[in-house]
């Protein structure tokens, strides 16, 4: 899925340039549509949903089996073990496989999933992209990765060895927290722009552009 335009696109890439004029740093801003797919969570609440239903059904079978007997119009029949094991596993499989299909409505599954797991899943995809993408990429191991995940509303800034001996990440946080504000209005490439303009600003503090510096990274929004 696409958020941005060319316009939003370019100026992005823009922020990017004109952050690093003043740096020896690297800035590569991400966008991600998810960092995950989620499948073990929207299987667990299946699994979940149908032990719950399956364990109801076991303490309270009756209104269960009058519920049945009405809809067939049955004459209040005898259930054996056999039977009553096989509407028990019955309920559960179609509880399982009801669950899983209304999680396919992307605003319901992700609303299903944990905060935690989300925040997780995040920083574990910003940490392999960064890996990929910027770690030990530069010279002086300057890189800075922005990541953005709009499925989970969620952002991380991931910094190369050697800024991160330098900058707090209670820095990091003010950059964060200016970005995010211009996000939740819907200005997502004014959002990272920011992002970037601040970044920038740290790494221009104690890492300034040398007059032999090389741009060794594209200045360019990556999109997964």
């Amino acid at each position: 899925m696409a958020y941005l335009d060319d316009a939003g696109r370019k100026l992005v890439a823009e922020a990017v340039t004109e952050a690093e004029s003043a740096t020896s740093g690297e800035i590569v801003p991400v966008l991600a549509d998810r960092s995950d797919d989620y499948t073990d969570v929207a299987l667990l609440w299946a699994i979940g949903a149908a032990f719950t239903v399956m364990s109801v059904f076991a303490a309270f079978p009756l209104p269960f089996l009058q519920l049945w007997d009405s809809l067939i119009g049955g004459w209040g029949h005898q259930w054996t073990t056999g039977e009553l094991a096989s509407m028990v596993i019955g309920l559960g499989l179609v509880t399982f496989l009801m669950v899983l299909l209304v999680q396919q409505w992307e605003p319901l599954k992700f609303a299903l999933i944990p905060g935690p797991a989300k925040t997780a899943r995040v920083h574990e995809q910003a940490v392999r992209k960064f890996k990929v993408g910027a770690e030990r990429r530069t010279t002086g191991h300057t890189g800075v990765m922005i990541y953005l995940s709009m499925r989970e509303h969620r952002a991380e800034i991931v910094a190369d060895e050697s800024i991160a001996q330098l900058v707090s990440a209670e820095v990091w946080g003010e950059a964060m927290g200016d970005m995010l504000a211009e996000i939740r209005k819907g200005c997502i490439a004014e959002g990272l722009a920011v992002g970037i303009r601040d970044v920038g600003f740290v790494l221009a503090q104690h890492f300034p552009r040398g007059d032999d510096d090389e741009n060794e990274l594209p200045d360019r929004l990556i999109e997964v």
